[in-house]
């Protein structure tokens, strides 16, 4: 069974709460600026507050209490939903919860005690530093033969683990967005917030030879200045990028199969194991807070006791 929220059914909600479904999901869109997918999860999660609200007899998003909204959370444990899922519905009901409160619709942030489940983190598995060079040497050698597909796709893997950023940033990057000067890429966040991830040399050369060789090539109309094509001359897809990753992990003797996200945590540990500090680290990937940059990457013991034998005047 999916874990994904059902769409929204406002037609099956009194009047009060469609409408302040309706109004939550033009702050989402116009005051928050999140992604049709993000919308889509939030308001199914309300949706489901909303309704099991209904059934509980309430009929005004004003009448929420913890105690609607702890029954809401039990009845998704009950019908199996994953404690990554249920811990992620707790959140999109204290948002909105706190969104009541703000705006005047509730008397008070019901939600600002409600607990939930923690969510297993597992992390994925990350290349060595040697087995990151043998996947970028594999794609070189299959873009011998000059195909624009093959330059393609080693300035993609050299541009993934550079820059560490996330599949969906890099389908969405134009050839504007590539500053050759400063060897930098603007990149469209989360959130749709802005940042610049600097890159070396080898992804330079790469993204050379792909825009000056590979792209004219390949480039189609309706192509409009996306950096990276698909086989029809279209923007790239976030399918065909993963496909990729995985098939030239599989070339690399010993690498765990991983795909562009575990590009991404191999290129944030390499920076760490190499002296980076967390802060710039975080700067890199786009997190919003530390906490999100601590979890995702993960520092070796050995790391941390060299650290300790080299700082500490007692060590």
């Amino acid at each position: 069974m999916s874990d994904d929220p059902a769409p929204p059914e406002q037609d099956l909600l009194p009047e009060p709460m469609a409408r302040v479904l309706a109004d939550y999901e033009r702050h989402l869109v116009a005051e928050r600026d999140l992604t049709a997918h993000t919308v889509r999860a939030y308001l199914g999660d309300v949706t489901g507050i909303l309704e099991h609200a209904r059934r509980l007899g309430q009929t005004d998003p004003a009448q929420l209490d913890l105690r609607t909204l702890r029954s809401w959370l039990a009845q998704q444990q009950s019908m199996g939903r994953s404690r990554t899922t249920v811990a992620r519905r707790a959140t999109a009901a204290r948002v909105f919860t706190a969104w009541l409160a703000r705006s005047g619709r509730a008397p008070t942030d019901v939600g600002a005690s409600l607990g939930s489940p923690k969510a297993h983190r597992t992390l994925p598995a990350v290349l060595r530093a040697d087995e990151a060079s043998d996947l970028i040497a594999a794609a070189v050698a299959v873009a011998d033969d000059g195909s624009a597909l093959g330059l393609r796709d080693v300035a993609m893997l050299e541009v993934l683990y550079a820059t560490g950023i996330r599949v969906g940033e890099l389908v969405g990057l134009d050839v504007d967005d590539v500053d050759r000067e400063r060897n930098v890429v603007r990149v469209l966040g989360k959130g749709r917030k802005e940042r610049m991830v600097p890159f070396g040399r080898p992804a330079a050369r790469a993204l050379d030879f792909w825009v000056r060789q590979g792209r004219p090539l390949l480039v189609a109309d309706g192509a409009g200045g996306a950096l990276f094509l698909g086989a029809r001359g279209r923007r790239i897809d976030q399918r065909a990028v993963r496909t990729l990753v995985h098939r030239r992990i599989a070339e690399v003797p010993g690498a765990p199969d991983i795909g562009p996200h575990g590009l991404r945590h191999s290129a944030a540990t390499h920076l760490l194991e190499g002296g980076a500090d967390l802060r710039s680290v975080q700067e890199l990937l786009g997190h919003a807070s530390l906490a999100t940059t601590q979890r995702y990457t993960h520092v070796t013991t050995d790391r941390l006791r060299r650290a300790y034998q080299q700082a500490h005047p007692r060590a």
